[in-house]
């Protein structure tokens, strides 16, 4: 992808609280995706996890989602993810839901498509392995008959987007 890293997120230490490390969770998801890593992506949920993607296909199991992904990036170039994570919550101490608004940069592009701006929400477990997806869904965030919003998520995304790299 042009000016785009698709290298590996950094696994979390053993010394971050689990917030850092649902919000690690979550940046080694769309690392996966921005690196085309079908296998690295099914391989954070849990064996049962299940995914709904941006067009609303369902998948169902680690290695439907490892298949349906590897199809996906066989045959298309895929845009990268630029994420804001809205919040981070804790219903029970062992189950984490992040709500996060993630534009994506086209194949070959510089800026974000606003066409394809989407909430995501992840539900995670903590099992003896550490955090693992259950549940991720990616929706369209289109707003309709709201385009100030739209606008504004867009603005936003593209200021995360010239944020330098860490």
């Amino acid at each position: 992808m042009d000016g785009f890293n698709r290298s590996k997120a950094v696994a979390p230490s053993p010394e971050q609280g689990p917030e850092s490390r649902v919000r690690s969770l979550y940046e080694q998801l769309l690392n996966s995706w921005n690196c085309m890593d079908a296998t690295g992506f099914a391989a954070l949920f849990a064996e049962d996890g299940e995914a709904v993607g941006f067009d609303g296909s369902q998948m169902a199991g680690r290695n439907e989602i490892a298949a349906t992904l590897r199809h996906i990036f066989t045959g298309h170039r895929t845009g990268a993810y630029v994420a804001l994570v809205r919040t981070v919550r804790f219903p029970v101490p062992e189950v984490a839901v992040l709500r996060a608004e993630a534009g994506m940069v086209p194949p070959g592009g510089r800026d974000i498509d606003p066409a394809l701006n989407a909430v995501q929400v992840l539900v995670a477990t903590r099992a003896e392995a550490g955090w693992r997806i259950v549940s991720f869904q990616n929706t369209p965030a289109q707003f309709h008959g709201r385009p100030e919003q739209a606008a504004a998520l867009t603005a936003e995304l593209h200021r995360q987007l010239q944020q330098p790299a860490p």
